[in-house]
């Protein structure tokens, strides 16, 4: 379900998944389907790890790439559910035949 919450999403993000929801910034990205698709991908990953893993994964790695790159934006791109989701958001037919566990494959890339 996408709700239109500017409250929700951080600063400097036009959209947020807390699954079973995506909340977006402005209304009109709901139609955005190249942002949903990018969403949605996120929605996956998050049912893969039994959602609350989702997130401890998601804020240990965001911490360990911050060390490592000194750059919040840069650390954030390099989360490997965020190359997943940013790789594959163009492509509309990838949750229909993506692995199972895949951002994994992203997580070693440099």
């Amino acid at each position: 379900m996408i709700l239109v919450s500017k409250y929700m999403v951080p600063k400097g993000y036009t959209g947020i998944t807390l699954f079973p929801f995506v909340f977006v910034k402005h209304a009109h990205l709901k139609h955005n389907r190249v942002f949903v698709n990018h969403e949605r991908i996120h929605l996956k990953q998050q049912l893969e790890l039994l959602i609350l893993p989702f997130f401890i994964w998601y804020g240990l790695e965001f911490l360990v790439r911050y060390l490592h790159y000194k750059n919040w934006h840069q650390a954030y791109r390099n989360i490997s559910f965020e190359r997943e989701a940013y790789q594959n958001e163009q492509d509309l037919e990838y949750l229909k035949k993506r692995p199972f566990w895949n951002f994994l494959k992203y997580l070693c890339k440099p």
